[in-house]
């Protein structure tokens, strides 16, 4: 007898499409055709049906695929990435982890435009604005965009949208030069398809008597680490009819003065810092917050706190009008589930941590960036930012045959140029991290290493934040901020939130659209796997084989399907996908 093993597990898509063999010929039967083939070939007209076979390799079933899979991502190598710019390795809480990112119950949730089956996902999200509102001293926040750049774009473009009076054909928009590389290169991309011409420049050259600048950009601690005080500039803004947007680190302004203080019209940029892995570069979900003269105009969705008909507290999507079933054409950019599911694990973060664990946490990172200055110096190297905190820009002659060498040791540095690095810390690092970078360094430079690390001596330093910038106000003062610090707490109140939402454990849900509803569990397992989490999306590409293969590899497949010959990983939603195409054609 001879026996076929090699298709013994079951296909993919009768896990995962309902219906079974009986029900699809059910189905035929009742719309009069023999086979699903003569069903497309009377739906779709012949002269656009593809003939032939498309050259992809056969189909594997899910534990094969997880094993294929895994040795892929075994490729990348994980090293202590200290290079910044935004990206930065942090602590997922294990209770969040768990019950939200590997929860079906949250992750399959359909975006929450009914209110009436979204009411724990809308409460999470209203912890999201407020944290974004209290960290950035601003009016309102909405509840998250895609990234940092994507955020910074939009303020842009809302800026543009608002400008009046004898600033209301000014076209110019002014970008610090020391913003993060990455989000200069989405201002460049925006800013063409609508008419805007950036200045990327020094702010030591701006010009706010310029009558053609409407807007300007400021990185806040900026690409260089360096913290600069913005409210003079920011003042005098204001006086000159000029909008400003502050990008700022979430997690700095737990110790510094926040932007709404300091004048800003915007503050932008992401929560990555907030539990969300690195994973070369997103998703991550971003905050954009404003003053509330331009709640109508900002992008993305704002939840509200409203009463139902019995009077009861009802959270909604509040300004509906904004929303595309609403006003179509002149709807504001939407935000996608994902980025739901990322918001409401910052939220969480903030939520489980509270005002005392952040300050603790941020207060921890620029204590050891302190004490990892002072032992460089000691080494005779030089450290150019007065005021930082969480990253030194050293001098050093052979910046980039240190980082090299530094990298084939699992030692990440940002390199800027020949004769300058940057090293970030983050809420991993430990004093034993410090040890071993600051004694790299002392073979690099052929001097006696560390045997102990000083942390008294960095108390002695002048302090890296200045005075003038330090937070003197409160934040999280919500009192869902202080009841959920112990675990099980926090475990009941997200269940609490969970199962108030209709999900995939519940139902099938009809509303359609992109969603990860429609991922597989097995599709979903490598997402918590270190080799993808903690990959920094500037790694050195030897550190990132494993990511490099799956796109090549996804790419020729998408290539493949398509008819297409190349592929562009680069849009992070449908609605971007949509504009690079509408940006090619052009």
């Amino acid at each position: 007898m001879n026996i076929d093993i090699s298709n013994l597990e079951k296909p993919f898509e009768f896990r995962h499409i309902g219906p079974s063999q009986k029900e699809i010929e059910d189905m035929l039967a009742a719309v009069g055709v023999e086979s699903m083939e003569e069903l497309i070939a009377q739906t779709i007209p012949a002269g656009i049906l593809k003939k032939g076979k498309m050259n992809l390799p056969p189909p594997v079933g899910e534990h094969q695929f997880l094993k294929d899979f895994k040795d892929t991502m075994s490729a990348n190598h994980i090293a202590k990435s200290y290079i910044g710019m935004g990206y930065y390795n942090c602590i997922t809480p294990t209770v969040i982890l768990r019950n939200i990112l590997e929860n079906p119950g949250w992750y399959t949730a359909y975006t929450p435009y009914q209110a009436e089956i979204a009411q724990g996902r809308l409460e999470a999200l209203v912890n999201f604005q407020t944290m974004v509102i209290d960290l950035t001293g601003m009016e309102v926040a909405n509840a998250s965009l895609l990234d940092e750049g994507t955020a910074a774009a939009e303020a842009m473009s809302m800026f543009y949208g608002k400008r009046k009076g004898n600033k209301k054909n000014a076209s110019h928009f002014f970008v610090d030069k020391n913003a993060f590389p990455q989000t200069i290169d989405v201002l460049k991309t925006r800013a063409e398809s609508i008419g805007i011409t950036l200045i990327i420049d020094s702010l030591d050259n701006l010009d706010l008597t310029n009558p053609a600048l409407f807007g300007l950009f400021i990185q806040y601690p900026d690409n260089d680490g360096a913290i600069k005080d913005p409210s003079q500039i920011l003042e005098n803004a204001s006086s000159y009819d000029v909008f400003s947007v502050v990008a700022a680190d979430l997690l700095s302004l737990v110790l510094l003065k926040p932007p709404g203080e300091m004048g800003a019209d915007a503050a932008v940029g992401t929560t990555q810092r907030m539990g969300i892995p690195m994973g070369f570069g997103g998703p991550h979900a971003a905050y954009f917050a404003t003053k509330t003269d331009f709640k109508r105009q900002m992008p993305g969705r704002i939840i509200g706190l409203s009463v139902d008909a019995f009077g009861n507290p009802a959270y909604r999507m509040a300004l509906q009008t904004r929303e595309q079933h609403i006003r179509r054409e002149k709807a504001t950019s939407n935000i996608c589930t994902a980025q739901v599911l990322l918001a409401v694990m910052a939220g969480m973060y903030a939520v489980y941590h509270g005002p005392k664990g952040l300050k603790a946490i941020a207060t921890r990172i620029n204590f050891l960036t302190r004490i990892l200055e002072h032992h460089l110096q000691t080494l005779g190297i030089r450290q150019l930012n007065k005021h930082y905190f969480d990253t030194l820009k050293v001098e050093l002659s052979d910046a980039r045959l240190f980082a090299a060498k530094a990298s084939k040791n699992a030692l990440n540095f940002r390199v800027f140029n020949d004769s300058h690095l940057g090293i970030s810390l983050d809420e991993t690092t430990s004093l034993q991290d410090v040890k071993t970078i600051v004694n790299f360094f002392a073979r690099h430079l052929e001097k006696d290493p560390f045997l102990e690390i000083d942390m008294g001596a960095a108390l002695s330093l002048n302090h890296s934040i200045n005075h003038s910038l330090s937070r003197s106000s409160e934040f999280l003062q919500h009192p869902v901020f202080h009841r959920y610090h112990a675990e099980h707490e926090l475990l009941r109140y997200m269940k609490h939130l969970e199962n108030k939402d209709l999900s995939l454990v519940h139902s099938m849900i009809s509303l359609g659209s992109c969603t990860m509803k429609l991922n597989g569990t097995t599709e979903m397992i490598p997402v918590t796997w270190s080799e993808l989490g903690n990959i920094h999306p500037f790694a050195p590409e030897g550190q990132t084989q494993g990511y490099l293969k799956m796109i090549e590899t996804l790419s020729g497949w998408l290539a493949e399907i398509t008819g297409f010959y190349a592929i562009s990983m680069q849009p992070n939603s449908g609605a971007q996908g949509e504009y690079a195409g509408l940006m090619v054609i052009r």
